[in-house]
Order: C-alpha cells, then structure tokens, then sequence
C-alpha cells in the first residue's frame, strides 16, 4: 500500500519560508502526480500545487509566485519550498499521490504563519 510521509511544517512569522517535503514509499511514483493540498480551520482543503510524471506543474492563484514544487523521482521525493509567506498560508498541508488507481494522503503537516 501507498504511503506518504510529510515533515517540515511549522511555525514562521510572516514574510519567512519553509520547505515541506513528502516521502513515498510502495507507489510507482516516477508516472504518478504529485501534489500538495492545504486545509485550513473551518474551510474546505484545497489544491495548493502539483506536479505530474514529466514537471508540468499547476499552483492555485493565491501561491503563485511565492511557492515552488519540485520532485525526484530517484528518491520519491516531492517538495514544496513556500516563500513570502501570509497568516492565510496558515494550515494543515497535505501530500497528495494520483493516477493509475492510486489516490493517497498523507497524515498531514501543520504550517503556522505569525503576522
């Protein structure tokens, strides 16, 4: 079975970074999307980017600019490197495995964002 592992949340003030990375294991991974998804307090979880087998990438509107995924197919990796970061940033930020059947979650990474 797929499994997705996040780290690198936490806590930042306003106009900091951080970078999220998302382990997979047990997943043909290097023809599959990837994605990075966030569900704030109260709101629906929403896509924040994704990135499918061969890099085309899609980034929702309010991240453009100020975020970056990237994966590595050698080491199932998948990142998000999150600059400029805003107090709306704030969320639980979920990694995301797609296509040929597959659609995992991950457990999720806490991201706070200090005005």
């Amino acid at each position: 079975q797929v499994q997705l592992v996040e780290s690198g949340g936490g806590l930042v003030q306003a106009g900091g970074s951080l970078s999220l990375s998302c382990a997979a294991s047990k997943t043909i991974f290097s023809i599959t999307t990837m994605g990075w998804h966030r569900q704030a307090p109260g709101k629906q979880r929403e896509l924040v980017a994704s990135i499918t087998s061969v890099g085309t990438t899609i980034y929702a509107d309010s991240v453009k600019g100020r975020f970056t995924i990237s994966r590595d197919n050698a080491k199932k990796t998948v990142d998000l490197q999150m600059n400029n970061l805003k107090p709306e940033d704030t969320a639980v930020y979920y990694c995301r495995n797609s296509g040929y059947g597959i659609d995992v979650w991950g457990r999720g990474t806490q991201v706070t964002v200090s005005s």
